[in-house]
This record gives C-alpha cells, sequence and structure tokens, in this order.
C-alpha cells in the first residue's frame, strides 16, 4: 500500500509549526507495513490543495491530509477536497450534534474564559465536510475530520490528528518489514556492507548517521525471512552494538 502525506498550513512552512504529524504518521504508517511515497508541506492555498489532492488520489492507494480543517478564516482544506471530487460542502447532524456537544462542554468547564470572551461559533462552518464523505467525529477536539474515498483528513493539532488516525488505523497496511541495527562505525565505512546486502538480497537499506555515536541501517523489505537473512548477513560484517 503505497501512503502519501500532505500537510497544509502557512505556519507549517514558516516555521511557526514543527511538523510532528507527518513524521508521526510516517511511523505508523511504515509500522503498519505501509510505503510512505511522498510527504510535502503546502501553504493554504484552496486551488494548489485541490490540485495536489486530486493527483496523488489518482497516483497513490491512499493520501493523508492534515492540517486547514476547520471554521476559520484560512481553513480550506475540505473545501480544496470537496473540489477535488467536484462535491460540495455538507452538514451532517450527527456532525453539528457533536460540534454543538463540543462548545456546550467547552463552555461549562471554562465559564470565566467564555464570560470574558465574546464566543460566536458558526456552528455549520465548523461541522461542514465533503459531501458524501465519511464523517470522523473529533473525541479531543472541535473539529471533525472525514473519509472521502481514499483520501483522509484530519485537523492538525497533533492530538486531535493522533485520535482521529487510530479511528481509521486498521484501513493501513501492506507487506513491507524491517529490521534495524546499530553500529558505531562511521558512516563512510559502511558502503561496502550496505553494496553487498543490496546485491545479496531484495531489500532496500538505509544508512543513518545519529548523534549518539551509534549510526543506524535498517534493512526493509516484502518478505520476512529476507529480511532477516540479510539482517543476519550484515551482523557478521558489521559491528552490531545494539538492536531494536
Amino acid at each position: 500500500m503505497e501512503v502519501a502525506i500532505l500537510t497544509v498550513g502557512d505556519e507549517v512552512l514558516a516555521g511557526d509549526t514543527e511538523n510532528t504529524n507527518a513524521t508521526w504518521l510516517a511511523g505508523r504508517l511504515s509500522d503498519a507495513g505501509a510505503t510512505v511515497a511522498r510527504i510535502l508541506t503546502i501553504p493554504d492555498d484552496r486551488e494548489l490543495v485541490a490540485e495536489t489532492v486530486r493527483e496523488w488520489a489518482d497516483s497513490f492507494d491512499a493520501v493523508v491530509v492534515t492540517g486547514g480543517l476547520g471554521g476559520t478564516h484560512d481553513d480550506v482544506t475540505a473545501d480544496a477536497i470537496a473540489d477535488a471530487f467536484d462535491r460540495d460542502l455538507a452538514v451532517d447532524d450527527a456532525v453539528r450534534d457533536d460540534v454543538i456537544a463540543t462548545v456546550a462542554a467547552y463552555r461549562d468547564e471554562n465559564p470565566e474564559t467564555v464570560a470574558a470572551h465574546e464566543l460566536d461559533l458558526d456552528v455549520d462552518a465548523w461541522a461542514a465536510l465533503p459531501e458524501g464523505s465519511r464523517p470522523l467525529l473529533n473525541p479531543e477536539g472541535l473539529c471533525p475530520g472525514c473519509v472521502l474515498e481514499n483520501v483522509y483528513a484530519f485537523p492538525g493539532v497533533p492530538t486531535e490528528m493522533q485520535a482521529l488516525f487510530e479511528q481509521v488505523a486498521d484501513e493501513f497496511g501492506g507487506d513491507v518489514v524491517s529490521a534495524t541495527l546499530y553500529t558505531p562505525q562511521p558512516e563512510a565505512s559502511l558502503l561496502d556492507a550496505v553494496a553487498g546486502v543490496r546485491e545479496e538480497f531484495d531489500v532496500t537499506v538505509g544508512s543513518y548517521p545519529a548523534t549518539d555515536a551509534r549510526n543506524r541501517l535498517k534493512v526493509s523489505g516484502s518478505d520476512s525471512e529476507t529480511v532477516a537473512a540479510a539482517a543476519e548477513w550484515l551482523r557478521e560484517r558489521v559491528e552490531v552494538v545494539a538492536e531494536e
């Protein structure tokens, strides 16, 4: 299963917000055996988001979009995904009820804040999703997510994104398995071993320097026995100090 991750937000591009969502999603998808084929961050540009979603929905098995959902002025992702599939926005009754309940709970829990600041939310703006999509109610916040064909859209707040991903996590998978080895050897000294294991086995091998004096070798492939054999081949030729 090939998956593309699209993060949306001017604040991410400006460096004001760290893109932890893409890293977290890539790890969860890889652990599930899926292949993360693309990771891209783009601004809150409705046309660009729609164009990218439209292209990627045709090119990959699944597209995961985070950020830009909600009812504020710069939240364009729901509109853009609707545009990509030639849909309108619509409000599902269950989503509207959930948004209303979330706002009510916030008012009850924060009476002083509500009293000091006018809280006049456009409920339908927050509840609107592409017509025909499958809503994902948000247990951690106000904004729902959704699934439309092979596109999964989550809000950008990390705790909310993670909670919604867990609702659909079993819809992602694949045959990719990995083994990771750690070595104190300098990366330049690993070139022959990495080239050799690639010639001997049908696997991919990544070599990643680390700051704790342990460089990392990650062996990946679609057959667990082949990956295990390749990892053992490397252990016989590389000094391995620890494994995970």
